[in-house]
C-alpha cells in the first residue's frame, strides 16, 4: 500500500522532532496496520469462500499466501520506486491499487479471480519501507492494533452484507491509505542551504562526482556464513509461522462456535502481540542481552513452535484462547527480533542488501506454507495435524539457527578486532555474526542516503 520512506531534500536535512512529524507517524501507523494485518484478517472470509466456490482449505489459503508473498517479495521494487518518485506519490498509487483489488474481488466469479484481485492487485503495493529509529517502532505497532480491529470488523461485515459486501467495504477502507499518503510531504532544506547546494565549490562538486552510487542488492552477503544460516532458518520458519493465524478462526468455527466469537481469537492474538513486541524490543536492547540476541531469537522461535505443538491438542474455545495468548507473546517476540538479529549478523553497511535478499527468499517459502497446510487439512480433515506441521517447521528453524551459530560461527581474527573494540567499549567479545553497535544502528536508520535505498521492515510482518 505504497512506500513509507523519509524523503530527503539534501544530505544535511533533518526530520522535525515534533509538529508535522506526528502526522507522518500516524499515517505510517495506519498503513503499517493495513499492510501486515490484512493477510491474516482476511481469513475470516474463508468459510464463506469455500461454500461459494466449492473449493478446499488449501485453495483459500492461497489468498493469504499470495498476499504475504507480495508483501515480502516487493520490498526492493518498492524502495526503488520510492527513491525514484518519492514516498507520497508511490503510497497514494499503492493505496488506490489496494482498494481497487478488494473492490474488484467483490465481483469475483471464481477463486482464481480472488487470487488475482485480492492476492496480487491488493498485495502488490502492500510492502512499505520504514521510518528511521524509534518512529519505526511506534508505527510497527499498527500491525497488532489493526489485527485487533479488522478481524471482528470483517466478521460483522460478512454477517451483515455477505463476503462480497465485506470485500467492497474493506476496499473503501483501504482508500484511507491515500489520505495517509497525502501527509508524507518531502523535507526541504533551509533556503540558505538550498543556495549553497545550487552553487557548490569546485572541490565539493568533484567530491560529489566521485561518490559511488550505493548498490540495491549486494550478493556478496552470501559469503557471510552467518547470513546464510540466518536465511535458511528464516525461510524454514515462515513455512509455519503464519499458518496458525490463517487457520485458527476456521478451527474455532469447525468446533461449532459462532462466527463472531471465532473471529475474536485473532483480536486476542493481536492484543497480546501489541504488548509483547515492544517489551521484547526493550529486553533485546539490554547490554548483556544484545551480544546474544541471536540466541534470544532462537528461543522466541522455539517458544512459538512449541506453542503450536501444544495448541494442536485444543478441543474447546477456552484452550484456543490460551493458545492465542501464548502465540501472541511468541509471535511478538519473533517480530521484534528478526531484523535486529539480521543487522547484528551482517552489520549496517550490508543490511539493506541483506534484508532485500532475505525477504525474497522468505516470499518463496511463505507462498508454500499456508497452502501446504491447507492441503494437509483437506486430506486429513483434522486441524491437529496442521498445527503439528507448523510447530515442527518453526522448531526446526530454531534448532538450525541455534546449532549452526554455535558450531560454525567463529570469533573475529585479531587483526579485525581493534576497530570493533573501539566501537564496543565496555562490552564482551562477540561472534562475528552478532557484532553491532546500537549508536551505529541509529545513525544508519536516520541516514537513508547511506542505506542503499532499502530500509528495514519490522514484520514478518508478521
Amino acid at each position: 500500500m505504497g512506500g513509507v520512506a523519509l524523503d530527503v531534500g539534501g544530505p544535511a536535512v533533518k526530520a522535525p522532532d515534533g509538529g508535522w512529524g506526528w502526522a507522518v507517524l500516524l499515517g505510517c501507523f495506519v498503513i503499517t496496520g493495513f499492510s501486515y494485518a490484512f493477510p491474516k484478517a482476511v481469513s475470516v472470509f474463508f468459510k464463506e469462500l469455500i461454500r461459494e466456490f466449492g473449493v478446499g482449505y488449501s485453495d483459500t489459503a492461497w489468498i493469504s499466501s499470495i498476499l504475504l508473498a507480495m508483501l515480502y517479495g516487493t520490498g526492493p521494487l518498492c524502495s526503488v520506486l520510492v527513491n525514484r518518485f518519492g514516498c507520497r506519490p508511490v503510497m497514494m498509487v499503492g493505496g488506490l491499487f489496494a482498494s481497487m483489488g478488494m473492490i474488484l474481488a467483490s465481483f469475483a466469479t471464481s477463486i482464481l479471480h480472488i487470487y488475482l484481485c485480492t492476492g496480487v492487485i491488493t498485495g502488490l503495493p502492500a510492502h512499505h519501507s520504514t521510518l528511521p529509529d524509534h518512529a519505526e517502532r511506534l508505527s510497527a505497532a499498527g500491525s497488532p492494533v489493526a489485527l485487533c480491529c479488522l478481524s471482528p470488523l470483517g466478521q460483522v461485515l460478512q454477517y451483515q452484507y455477505g463476503w462480497r459486501g465485506g470485500f467492497l467495504i474493506l476496499g473503501g477502507l483501504l482508500l484511507n491509505c491515500c489520505v495517509c499518503a497525502a501527509v508524507m510531504r518531502p523535507l526541504l532544506p533551509p533556503k540558505s542551504q538550498q543556495r549553497d547546494t545550487e552553487a557548490p565549490g569546485v572541490g565539493e562538486g568533484a567530491d560529489k562526482k566521485k561518490k559511488p552510487k550505493p548498490k540495491l542488492l549486494d550478493f556478496t552477503v552470501f559469503k557471510d556464513c552467518g547470513f546464510v544460516i540466518y536465511t535458511v532458518a528464516a525461510s524454514i520458519m515462515v513455512l509455519g509461522l503464519f499458518v496458525p493465524p490463517v487457520f485458527v478462526v476456521s478451527y474455532a468455527k469447525e468446533l461449532g462456535y459462532e462466527d463472531t466469537k471465532s473471529a475474536l481469537l485473532l483480536t486476542i492474538l493481536g492484543f497480546v502481540d501489541m504488548f509483547a513486541r515492544p517489551t521484547c524490543g526493550v529486553i533485546a536492547g539490554l547490554k548483556w542481552v544484545r551480544p546474544r540476541c541471536v540466541y534470544l531469537f532462537s528461543f522466541a522461535m522455539i517458544f512459538n513452535g512449541v506453542t503450536d505443538l501444544v495448541g494442536s491438542q485444543a478441543s474447546d474455545y477456552s484452550t484456543l484462547v490460551v493458545f492465542c495468548i501464548f502465540f501472541g507473546i511468541s509471535y511478538g517476540m519473533v517480530g521484534a527480533l528478526q531484523f535486529e538479529v539480521l543487522m547484528a549478523i551482517v552489520g549496517t553497511e550490508k543490511f539493506s542488501s541483506a534484508i532485500g535478499l532475505v525477504l525474497l527468499m522468505e516470499a518463496i517459502a511463505v507462498l508454500i506454507g499456508p497452502p501446504g497446510a491447507g492441503r494437509l487439512l483437506d486430506y486429513t480433515k483434522n486441524y491437529m495435524f496442521v498445527f503439528l506441521l507448523a510447530g515442527s517447521e518453526v522448531c526446526l528453524s530454531a534448532i538450525v539457527l541455534f546449532t549452526c551459530n554455535l558450531l560454525f560461527i567463529k570469533t573475529k581474527a585479531p587483526a579485525h578486532r581493534d576497530q570493533e573494540d573501539r566501537m564496543l567499549e565496555g562490552t564482551a567479545a562477540r561472534p562475528d555474526s552478532t557484532t553491532v553497535d546500537s549508536q551505529e544502528v541509529e545513525r544508519f536508520l536516520k541516514e537513508p542516503e547511506n542505506n542503499g535505498g532499502l530500509s528495514p521492515s519490522p514484520e514478518t510482518c508478521l
